[in-house]
């Protein structure tokens, strides 16, 4: 099972390597917006493959909330950005 467990961690990494390059390279705001989401989703992510591994559901509440936070966070911000376009 540990073979799992190392192949997902993996994976995870690459993922994330590959959504702070779409941080950094853009080209729009919203891409950004995004990708600092999915970069949230897999930080999740990580977190339960982790406590899975552990055996142990101690962080539950941490992934809810973080979770939550990246939701509300992504809304607001989107709703920032098409507030400052509109007026442009």
């Amino acid at each position: 099972m540990s073979i799992v467990f190392a192949i997902t961690f993996g994976l995870l990494g690459v993922a994330g390597l590959l959504t702070m390059l779409r941080i950094v390279r853009g080209p729009r705001t919203l891409d950004r917006i995004l990708a600092v989401d999915v970069l949230v989703v897999l930080i999740v992510a990580g977190t339960a493959v982790g406590m899975a591994m552990s055996s142990r559901g101690i962080y539950i509440a941490l992934i809810v909330v973080v979770a939550l936070l990246g939701f509300v966070g992504t809304i607001s911000v989107v709703r920032l950005v098409e507030r400052r376009e509109e007026y442009r």
